[in-house]
């Protein structure tokens, strides 16, 4: 049986959904002390975007504009996370730089230097994971499951 929701509902389950993960993110970093990689937080921004459509789609949106904008904000999720557990697995070589690689080894006072500093955590390592899946991993599977819902609804309901 196929679920159907009205739109006004729909905003309101990625509203839902994008404010929890979001908060939930924060709640990992910044109670439970486990630091992100730039990935990390590059996968928080659509959540973010995404309760702002929401929010605008619950209660001013009569077309398809925002609902479209939602599927494209969740592809470029699925995209970013879907990279991210692709490095995490070895699947994917890093285009972009999540590790300090300017580390001076020849240069005694900077290498004790970067030694006190905090390291950025490495994009390979998932330091946090729910029952053995990382959360790049989650991330990929809600944002594809996000995007195929949005179409159907884009498809199906009116209103």
């Amino acid at each position: 049986m196929i679920l159907f929701l009205s739109r006004k509902k729909f905003y309101l389950i990625i509203l839902f959904i994008s404010f929890i993960s979001t908060i939930s993110a924060l709640y990992i970093e910044y109670i439970l002390q486990y630091e992100p990689c730039k990935l990390c937080i590059y996968q928080r921004l659509p959540y973010v975007a995404a309760i702002l459509a929401s929010y605008i789609g619950y209660n001013y949106s009569t077309n398809d504009k925002i609902l479209i904008i939602i599927i494209m904000i969740f592809t470029i999720s699925a995209i970013i996370s879907g990279y991210h557990f692709g490095i995490e697995n070895n699947l994917i070589n890093e285009v972009f730089s999540c590790t300090n690689n300017s580390l001076d080894i020849t240069n005694k006072s900077k290498l004790l230097e970067s030694l006190n500093k905090s390291m950025p955590v490495d994009c390979k390592d998932a330091t946090f994971k729910i029952f053995g899946v990382s959360l790049a991993a989650i991330n990929t599977i809600f944002s594809i499951l996000i995007v195929i819902f949005s179409i159907r609804t884009l498809i199906y309901e009116k209103n």
